[in-house]
């Protein structure tokens, strides 16, 4: 019998914690039944498998960097529209270094599990998409851009969280700067 209050969402809400706690690639189901109050095999009324769990962690979190990215693009576009949605990636990644983690993990095509985390993906192209069609890049030149873009904002993220930034000048300014030259890439992004 599942223990009260133990659920799918309830699992997933712990393994999230314990992902930003402990990171993606060091999440276990007993560190999950350890913050549950439960021996491990409880987990398995609820989840399949430390895999599946994984791709749950990587969905929700997902999920929540699309919702973040929506909410701070929304009502502007163009460089007001790139600045806010940088900063609250950026700010994702600061607050839930493992959850941002768990997003760079791709869905698996083929796989049914994957459709939830395939649509969450989805949900995050779609925000930058609409962003870069501010800068009026054709439809057949997004994911080029959308690929820049990824890759300097993963660059600065994965660096700032792993630590990379050790010389006692402002990251917060060189983000800025950096932001910036990005809105010059994509204000001249070629036809």
């Amino acid at each position: 019998m599942p223990r009260a209050g133990l659920s799918h969402d309830a699992v997933v809400a712990l393994a999230l914690e314990a992902t930003d706690d402990v990171g993606t690639e060091a999440l276990t189901l007993a560190e999950v039944a350890a913050r549950a109050g439960v021996k491990v095999p409880s987990l398995y009324k609820h989840i399949a498998s430390l895999d599946v769990l994984r791709n749950a962690v990587a969905t929700a979190a997902t999920h929540e960097l699309a919702h973040e990215l929506r909410v701070a693009a929304v009502g502007v576009s163009r460089t007001e529209a790139l600045g806010r949605l940088c900063h609250a990636y950026r700010g994702y990644a600061l607050r839930h270094p493992g959850r941002y983690a768990a997003t760079q993990r791709a869905p698996l095509p083929g796989e049914r599990r994957e459709a939830a985390h395939a649509a969450a993906a989805e949900d995050v192209q779609t925000v930058v998409s609409a962003t870069l069609r501010g800068y009026d890049i054709s439809d057949d030149q997004l994911i080029d851009a959308t690929r820049a873009l990824r890759a300097a904002l993963h660059g600065f993220c994965a660096l700032e969280n792993g630590g990379g930034f050790a010389i006692p000048i402002s990251v917060d300014e060189s983000f800025a700067r950096m932001v910036d030259g990005l809105d010059r890439m994509l204000s001249t992004w070629p036809a």
